[in-house]
């Protein structure tokens, strides 16, 4: 019996697929454990696993996006007759679609109730099959080119022309291999055409500039950041911090070791020392509830190509810095190449933005919701400092604890920054 495969909810705050490739075309056999697609979420670029043996029978929708539990695709046996199943599904969609105006003629007399009918029950297929219409050949002849996700971004850093690449993919998709064919066989390299002003002012990538689509990670970051600044009421505290000792303890630690740290793994491990000493810092606002977290799961920001993910570091005050300096590079690499998964970006209680290593000093960042703070860390400066009645050269980083007031009054925030500065000011205590 055919199957209806929808649309997963493949991250808590998903509310939308974007389908940017499928891995099968209809007619071919499916097992489970097969790859049917590449889908684009607000956080991650994943691939979309079967569970379900059979042959794909139907596309629902080639590519683009589709809200959750929406209908993307049908396997059953091969030769089965999905018609019926597939008027199922379109009459569901018009009676969605529907409903507003059944609501309306609810209020009206009966004399109005009678066109209403039948405009709700009038076939409506076009718009309903629309998606199943869509076809690559469709797409490549208004100018889009089909490629992977990552096949862009290697095109990109390449400087090549994907348009003068033959994809091997399905449907004439380009995908990894053929960008790594192009950059040995040396061809595909933008057109002579561009050199000159590539010359005079650097690598000028063309994909950059006019109107793009917005991706499903940016309203994603629109949507949740825009609600937590006009929502939870921001408070800021500011603390600078001599780095001295940090600088001295990290030298030591670095020397001959396999992993070396960071200055952001010292941060990580301080913060989370400091939250254990405040654990009304480590809470969530929950509309009806305000709850203080046992674990201490630092989200750390990372920044990529299309906005910011944050893989978080759970139990962060029992790890070493060593075990978290290499969970932070993992889970980085992993959310440079999209491919945290939901359970590695979920459960912070606390966030750390660090713009430090861009030579900014001072910073606010907004509250990463549903926390109750965010740390916003600077650069390490150097400057003139008074230390025992003389005036020295000190190593001095700035924080900013963003604060959500209806969890953290100034006070607690204060308190905080105090533990974090004492910690950060003499690393040996964070190791006890």
């Amino acid at each position: 019996m055919a199957e209806v495969i929808k649309m997963p909810r493949l991250s808590d705050t998903m509310e939308e697929g974007n389908i940017v490739g499928w891995q099968k075309k209809v007619g071919d056999a499916v097992e489970p454990g097969d790859i049917l697609a590449e889908v684009e979420t607000d956080k991650a670029t994943m691939e979309l696993e079967s569970f379900n043996s059979g042959v794909l029978l139907h596309i629902g929708v080639a590519e683009g996006p589709v809200p959750v539990e929406g209908v993307i695709a049908i396997i059953g046996e091969k030769g089965e007759n999905i018609d019926d199943l597939l008027s199922e599904i379109e009459s569901g969609a018009s009676k969605s679609e529907a409903e507003p105006k059944a609501t309306e003629s609810e209020s009206s007399d009966t004399k109005k109730e009678a066109p209403k009918a039948e405009t709700k029950s009038a076939p409506t297929p076009a718009k309903a099959s629309t998606p199943v219409q869509v076809t690559q050949n469709e797409t490549h002849n208004d100018g889009r080119i089909f490629a992977s996700p990552l096949a862009k971004k290697m095109a990109s850093d390449s400087g090549l022309d994907l348009s003068r690449i033959s994809g091997t993919g399905e449907n004439g998709r380009i995908v990894k291999q053929d960008i790594e064919s192009a950059i040995a066989n040396g061809s595909a390299v933008a057109g002579s055409s561009s050199a000159p002003m590539a010359q005079l002012s650097g690598a000028i990538n063309p994909d950059v500039y006019g109107d793009k689509p917005i991706s499903q990670m940016r309203k994603v970051i629109a949507k949740r950041l825009g609600e937590s600044k006009f929502s939870a009421p921001h408070f800021y505290l500011t603390v600078e911090i001599n780095m001295d000792n940090a600088i001295t303890a990290r030298k030591a630690i670095n020397e001959d070791a396999e992993v070396r740290i960071s200055f952001n793994d010292i941060v990580v491990k301080a913060s989370a020392a400091a939250l254990r000493k405040h654990p009304l810092i480590n809470g969530s606002w929950l509309g009806d509830k305000i709850t203080y977290h046992q674990n201490i799961n630092i989200g750390v920001a990372v920044a990529v190509e299309e906005g910011l993910l944050v893989p978080v570091i759970r139990d962060a005050d029992l790890k070493s810095l060593t075990m978290i300096k290499t969970e932070i590079k993992e889970l980085a690499g992993k959310a440079k190449n999209r491919k945290l998964s939901p359970e590695e970006m979920s459960g912070n209680t606390f966030t750390i933005s660090n713009l430090g290593m861009f030579d900014i000093e001072e910073f606010t960042a907004i509250i990463n919701p549903p926390d109750a703070c965010i740390l916003a860390v600077g650069t390490i400066v150097e400057k003139p400092i008074v230390k025992d009645g003389q005036i020295v050269i000190g190593n001095m980083m700035k924080v900013t604890l963003s604060c959500d007031h209806r969890i953290v009054d100034g006070a607690k925030g204060a308190a905080y920054l105090q533990t974090l500065k004492s910690f950060l000011e003499n690393p040996v205590k964070i190791l006890a």
